[in-house]
């Protein structure tokens, strides 16, 4: 079970000096037992009992295999009071005399490099999310006074602070107070070992600014964000653990599957999609140049952000029969400070997909009709787009978002209007998937043609396919009949 050193390191060595031994014994790794931390390494150093534990058998392993080579191959001494060798002792000294010499890294400027070094390879709805999430954060690593800025312009501030390209700038005269306050108020990044800092972090990361809790997906995002930021942190040697791998939330329920009361029926979409048209004046076409683009979405199951990437090149539409859209890119929508462009709308790849990979997606004739009839009034925008606004630029998600919000209140009654009934335009893609797994499509081509994962799939929209009772039922009876039990 265990590996005593080679006696003749001792006597190569001479007797150690005071507070060290060379009598080592290094036991082999084992379990602990525990979720977090499985991996136990314990070795014995002149009597005393050390251990550590770690997070995977091969960081266990690779630990083991130094302390080996300290006892064996260099005939190290190791400290009776730590357990380690006596060259890691050494190297802990200088490594804390240094950092007596320099001020401690503070929260503020180690976010500036950290997104710094990350800028050039994130998309700009990666880095918008970033800043958001190490922004709540940052409200917890600054310290308070009675004429602190409020939250939401600590928050606005620390947003405007890293983004790389506003490095030297003066900040917008509204944030000037509250940038100040961010960058000479903030506390050590070291704080975040002090439990009670952070128990905030933690809390700023779950709730929003009201004191609600946040949304499930807002606090991943800002989790992940923070996750990544403080392994950066571990990886650089500016602090010696993760506080964040300790630390675990039980959220009730979860967001994450789609609610069966925002899915439209037939006659429902048919409604919608007519008083579309109407909204704004005739003249300019408002409405009536996205009824197409809605359609797109309840008719094929795209995603907002793939629809004002479609092109005219993108699109097969014979004049009978079924069609096909070919998706390429995407355009999220992001701040301009986001961007590399300088325009809200970046331009990516199909989500979760190689940049160069595409999607191909047959469309019902239905479809095919109403983008055929589309392109006749219209024509294509810049770029070749199947979408675009008056002067043919990219749509704008406000402006397809207030048209949607008109014609709900054009089309549905005031109690359905006032309900979640179809509440964004995205619920027009739940209804599509909803209604192609009820026909009994399977999840895997559902999947595919959405651009999802089957298990994505699975989970999300469980509790909207009709029919699951009708078809238990019987196959329960027909098992109670067989075995006596059935009446």
């Amino acid at each position: 079970m265990s590996t005593k050193n080679d006696t003749r390191a001792g006597r190569a060595h001479g007797a150690a000096r005071p507070g060290y031994s060379f009598d080592v014994k290094l036991w082999k790794v084992s379990k602990t037992g525990r979720k977090s931390r499985p991996w136990r390494l314990r070795w014995v150093v002149a009597g005393r009992v050390h251990g550590d534990t770690l997070t995977t058998s091969a960081l266990a392993e690779s630990r083991r295999s130094e302390l080996w080579q300290a006892m064996n191959r260099r005939g190290e001494a190791f400290e009776i009071e730590s357990g380690l060798p006596e060259s890691e002792v050494r190297a802990a000294a200088e490594s804390a005399e240094a950092a007596d010499s320099e001020p401690p890294l503070r929260w503020f400027e180690f976010c500036r490099k950290y997104v710094a070094g990350r800028w050039r390879t994130s998309a700009a709805k990666s880095r918008e999310g970033m800043a958001d999430g190490l922004a709540a954060v940052t409200l917890a690593m600054v310290r308070r006074g009675d004429d602190t800025p409020t939250d939401e312009s600590l928050r606005l501030a620390f947003r405007w602070g890293i983004v790389p390209a506003n490095l030297g700038e003066d900040p917008p005269a509204e944030l000037q107070a509250a940038y100040e306050w961010v960058t000479t108020a903030d506390r050590p990044l070291g704080d975040l070992a002090a439990a009670e800092v952070f128990e905030d972090v933690v809390y700023r990361v779950s709730y929003k600014l009201d004191g609600t809790p946040a949304a499930g997906d807002t606090y991943k995002r800002r989790r992940r964000a923070l996750n990544a930021a403080l392994e950066h942190a571990v990886a650089r040697g500016e602090l010696r653990e993760n506080p964040l791998q300790q630390t675990s939330r039980k959220r009730v329920g979860s967001n994450d599957v789609v609610d069966p009361r925002v899915l439209v029926n037939a006659l429902q979409a048919r409604q919608l999609l007519t008083s579309v048209s109407h909204v704004g004046s005739w003249d300019r076409c408002r409405g009536r140049r996205l009824v197409a683009f809605y359609a797109v979405l309840y008719y094929a199951g795209v995603r907002p952000a793939e629809a004002v990437g479609l092109r005219l090149s993108d699109c097969h539409l014979p004049l009978t029969g079924w069609g096909m859209l070919t998706l390429r890119e995407t355009r999220p929508v992001s701040g301009k400070q986001w961007t590399d462009s300088g325009e809200r709308h970046d331009r990516r790849g199909l989500k979760a997909r190689e940049a160069s990979t595409d999607r191909p997606v047959p469309i019902p004739p239905v479809l095919v009709a109403i983008l055929r009839a589309h392109l006749k009034d219209f024509g294509t925008a810049k770029e070749g787009r199947v979408f675009g606004n008056e002067r043919g630029g990219v749509v704008g998600s406000s402006t397809y978002w207030r048209v949607w919000e008109e014609s709900r209140l054009y089309a549905l009654d005031p109690d359905r209007a006032d309900s979640p009934l179809a509440g964004r335009p995205y619920d027009l893609r739940h209804a599509c998937i909803t209604r192609w797994l009820n026909a009994g499509v399977p999840i895997a081509e559902v999947a595919r043609r959405v651009g999802n994962s089957p298990e994505v799939i699975h989970r999300r929209y469980h509790g909207c396919i009709d029919g699951h009772e009708e078809a238990a039922n019987p196959k329960i009876t027909k098992v109670l009949e067989a075995e006596g039990d059935g009446s």
